[in-house]
Formats: structure tokens, C-alpha cells, sequence
């Protein structure tokens, strides 16, 4: 049996996508393990683009099971919409499942989500107003409707009698207008449970029953470490658990079937929202990456905020994930500039910190520290399509350099280095 792990060493927007997508070609069942709609991963087959906020990557590749964990919030809406827009385009879509155990994001999740963001003041955390953090709160407080309460009218109809009106009154305390009608909400969502009850199962028996089988499971992780609700830049990053240790509870595999756990690093960094970046470029080099890079949110198609390579951010996460390889992307973006920088302790105060602080007060008066490399030239994408099939030694001299002294810096060997967003610009390392 072997259990893979891919997951984000940033801020999330690392190419877990694509990075996913690639990795499942191998594997046997793909099974996204936290988050909801909003993240946003981009697949690119061919010359056809596909965008996934729910849907597991690992769903294009028709012969592969694709399940969503029950560590995810669903949102019925977003999901039957990408279930549609991918029947449209020729996916059947019949390898999907759903676990009864993944909690479900209702009207009134959405509502408190744009209620709360407005009276958080500096606190506010730069939400997608998707619903996602409300309905984490329900999953802890014990009160939220799960999957499995979809496809089971009575059931949804008891709860939402003793919810909505709470609800409500929540609303109307935070100063909101807007009016629940239970009878509404209980046709729409009962109607969302027959449209998906054919794809809902005990997620976990069927994840195990794959690997007990010797046959490969690759757990997707959505957004990035630093997002992470334990671990990120709290408060400013998402509602869920987004490290290693997610992948299990979110799936309930055990943690002796997990093997590799691939680290997937831009060779910047790039964020959306508010909090600290040390690395945060606000120049012409800044505006290079965000161009070249296409650096716009899929979710929300927000600019995102970028800057170098940050090192002190990415050893955290090998840590804390106790990653086995790294997969390095958009590194041909870097191309066509003079220098390179790679920030590798932080100075605070005129104190030197090697090591991610936990307080937002401290990481905001953090300086970057840098190491500086020479650039390479750059390359068109049929250019880079080329390099990509001539493999590792291909490369630019200068990138070698670069990956080296990543490789050193974070103490996790690169396997995968991708060159362009398409499948065929992605060279593996032996």
C-alpha cells in the first residue's frame, strides 16, 4: 500500500493543481482532504484549461476514483455547477464520491461569513465570503448538517427547525437584514441530496479498501501550511487544518499507510488576502511575477501579493509536514531577471530568527534577510515544452544553481520540477 501526500508549503497558490493532476497518473484513487470552494486549483491538458474548487484534480483522469474527504466543507451549489460544467465538456463525471461525513455549507453560512468580516476590523482575515469559516464553526460547535443529513429529509427537516431560527437571531444581532425561511431551505437542500446521493459513500471503507488492495492513494491538500488554522499566519489564513496530519483525519486512513509527502513550493511566493509578508514585493519585480505568473486568485480572481522565495516559511513546513520531496513550480517565471533572492532568516529588531514566528506582531516587523543568485534567460513556452522533454540536464546552469541551494536550504531533496503549467512541462528527478 502507499499513501501520498500532496499539500502547500506557502500561502497556498503553489500549483497543487497541476502538481496533483501530474502525481495521479500513478495513483489509483485521488482524495481531496480539507477546505472548500475556496480554493482554487488549475488543470491545463492540451491546450484546454480546467478550473476546480471543489472537485478533486485528479477527477479528469476518467479511470481513477476522485472522492471528496469528509475533512471538506461542501457547498451543493458550487459542486452540481462543476459536476455540470465538466459533463459539458465531455466527463461523465460517474468516478466521483462524496463522503456522508463531510458537513455542508448552507445560505445562512454565507450570510454571518460578509456579517463577521465587517466587524472584525484589523482582524479581518480577507475571506472569499464563500461560507467556509462559518461552517467549520458549526462542524466544531456540533450543530452543523453533514452530507449524510442531505439525503435523509426528516433528518435534515429536525435540524434545520432547531438551526435556522438561531441563525437568525445571529443575524439580526450582527446587524444583518436578510430573512431565513426554513420550509425554503430544507426543499432546496433535500433536492441537492437526491441530485448527489448516488455519489456518497463511507469514504474512509473505500480509501482503505484501496490500499489494503497494495494500490496507491494520493491525498490533495488545498490551500498552503501558512493558511493553516494551526499552524498559518493566524488570524489571517483559512478555517482548516492544511499540513500532513489533515490528510488523515480528513480521509480516516491511518498514518502507518502514508509513504510520501510531496511539498509543492513556487519558486517565489505569492499570496491573496491580508497579513504579513516579509518577502512582499511592491516594485517592478513584484509586478513581473505577478504578470508572468498569471498571479490572479482562481477562486476570486484577486491580484495576489508577491515576492521572493521565502526559506524560512518553506523549512517550517518541511518540518512540520516532515516532507520527503519538494515539487518546485513556476520557476521559469523567474526567468529574464538580472538577480534572484531568496530570503534565509529574518532580521527582527536587529535579533536574527532562522525559525517562522508564531506572532503576527513580531513577523510584521520582520526584515528579510537575503541571498542573492544570478538570473537565467528566458525562454518562450514552446521553448520550455523542449527543455521539459530533454529533462534535468537541460536546464539552465543558473536554475541548477537555484535548485541546489533549495534542495540544501530546505534538507528535502526536489522530485518534481515543473517548467510551465501543462503536463508536458514537468521533468521528474531520479
Amino acid at each position: 500500500m502507499a499513501g501520498r501526500i500532496v499539500l502547500g508549503t506557502q500561502f497556498g497558490d503553489e500549483g497543487k493543481g497541476k502538481i496533483t493532476d501530474y502525481c495521479a497518473e500513478t495513483a489509483n484513487l485521488i482524495v481531496r482532504f480539507q477546505g472548500g470552494n475556496n480554493a482554487g486549483h488549475t488543470v491545463k491538458i492540451g491546450e484546454e484549461v480546467y478550473k476546480f474548487h471543489l472537485l478533486p484534480s485528479g477527477v479528469l483522469r476518467r479511470e481513477k476514483l476522485a472522492v471528496i474527504g469528509n475533512g471538506l466543507v461542501v457547498d451543493p451549489t458550487v459542486l452540481l455547477k462543476e459536476v455540470g460544467e465538466l459533463r459539458n465538456r465531455g466527463y461523465e463525471v460517474d468516478n466521483l464520491r462524496i463522503s456522508d461525513r463531510a458537513h455542508v455549507i448552507m445560505p445562512y453560512h454565507k450570510i454571518i461569513d460578509g456579517l463577521e468580516e465587517q466587524l472584525k476590523g484589523k482582524m479581518k482575515a480577507g475571506t472569499t465570503m464563500r461560507g467556509i469559516g462559518p461552517c467549520y464553526t458549526d462542524k466544531v460547535g456540533r450543530w452543523g448538517i453533514r452530507i449524510v443529513d442531505l439525503i435523509d429529509r426528516q433528518v435534515l427537516k429536525e435540524k434545520l427547525d432547531v438551526i435556522v431560527p438561531i441563525k437568525q437571531r445571529i443575524i439580526d444581532a450582527f446587524g444583518g437584514s436578510d430573512r431565513l425561511d426554513t420550509e425554503a431551505i430544507w426543499e432546496e437542500y433535500a433536492g441537492y441530496g437526491g441530485e448527489i446521493k448516488d455519489f456518497v459513500v463511507d469514504a474512509s471503507v473505500l480509501i482503505n479498501d484501496v490500499l489494503n488492495k497494495g494500490e496507491e492513494v494520493l491525498f490533495e491538500g488545498a490551500q498552503g501550511t501558512h493558511l493553516c488554522i494551526d499552524f498559518g499566519i493566524y488570524p489571517f489564513g483559512t478555517s482548516s487544518d492544511c499540513t500532513a496530519g489533515a490528510a488523515l483525519t480528513g480521509t480516516g486512513v491511518g498514518i502507518g499507510k502514508i509513504q510520501d509527502v510531496v511539498g509543492v513550493m513556487k519558486a517565489y511566493t505569492s499570496r491573496v488576502g491580508t497579513g504579513p509578508f516579509p518577502t512582499e514585493l511592491e516594485d517592478e519585480i513584484g509586478e513581473h511575477l505577478r504578470d508572468k505568473g498569471g498571479e490572479y486568485g482562481t477562486t476570486t480572481g484577486r491580484p495576489r501579493r508577491c515576492g521572493w522565495l521565502d526559506s524560512v516559511m518553506v523549512r517550517y513546513s518541511a518540518r512540520i509536514n516532515a516532507l520527503t520531496s519538494l515539487a518546485v513550480t513556476k520557476i521559469d517565471v523567474l526567468g529574464g531577471l538580472d538577480k534572484i533572492k531568496v530570503c534565509t532568516e529574518y532580521d527582527f529588531n536587529g535579533q536574527i530568527l532562522t525559525e517562522f514566528p508564531a506572532s503576527m506582531k513580531v513577523l510584521s516587523e520582520c526584515k528579510p534577510r537575503y541571498k542573492e543568485f544570478d538570473g537565467w534567460e528566458d525562454h518562450t513556452d514552446e521553448e520550455w515544452t523542449g527543455i521539459a522533454r530533454h529533462g534535468y540536464e537541460a536546464l539552465p546552469e543558473e536554475m541548477k544553481t537555484y535548485l541546489d541551494f533549495i534542495e540544501e536550504e530546505m534538507g528535502v531533496p526536489v522530485g518534481i520540477i515543473s517548467i510551465g503549467p501543462a503536463r508536458d512541462q514537468t521533468i521528474t528527478m531520479d
